[in-house]
């Protein structure tokens, strides 16, 4: 699902990103439970949103180098 209504205020960029200020993911919990995730260098397309539970196991994956 795609949301357009985030606050700006509650993005958190990835420890990944280091000092690539235009090159970013952020993420953000909504009010209803689930992951935002989106490009700090186009917010106005949106941000797609998964089940937390989902985000974390797409993060073990990258980890765990399985994905």
């Amino acid at each position: 699902m795609m949301r357009h209504d985030l606050p700006v205020s509650l993005w958190s960029k990835s420890s990944y990103s280091g000092d690539t200020h235009d090159q970013c993911l952020e993420t953000q919990p909504t009010r209803n439970g689930l992951i935002a995730v989106g490009d700090s260098k186009a917010r106005a397309l949106g941000a797609f949103t998964f089940p937390s539970a989902a985000w974390e196991m797409f993060i073990q994956g990258i980890k765990n180098d399985l994905v």
